[in-house]
């Protein structure tokens, strides 16, 4: 069984650093595709960086978090982690992590298996 758990959200300023872990089990990375994705209020899911199947190991990012946002894992401890840096008021919203493993984009509907959602506001 897939499972997701979310931790590290929490209010932070605007220039400021959280990061995001997700614990996983019932999958093996490389065999699934992973990702983060967030959602603000009145707004729609979106994803923020993902490393689908076909990618080889490479990591779409959003336009909106490049060079800010960095997306790793650590296969020892089935973690995948999402480190935040100067942060802006636009970042915040509920953040989730996802893998699916069949998903070979950064869409939402690619996506079956969520974590539980973790909010991260950023004060101006």
């Amino acid at each position: 069984e897939v499972q997701l758990v979310e931790s590290g959200g929490g209010l932070v300023q605007a220039g400021g650093s959280l990061r995001l872990s997700c614990a996983t089990s019932g999958f093996t990375f490389g065999d699934y595709a992973i990702g983060w994705f967030r959602q603000a209020p009145g707004k729609e899911r979106e994803g923020v960086a993902c490393i689908a199947l076909n990618d080889e190991g490479s990591t779409y990012y959003a336009d909106s978090v490049k060079g800010r946002f960095t997306f790793s894992i650590d296969s020892t401890k089935n973690t995948m982690y999402l480190q935040m840096n100067n942060l802006k008021p636009e970042d915040t919203a509920v953040y989730y992590c996802t893998a699916d493993s069949a998903a070979y984009g950064c869409e939402v509907y690619e996506y079956d298996f969520w974590s539980q959602g973790t909010q991260v506001t950023v004060s101006s």
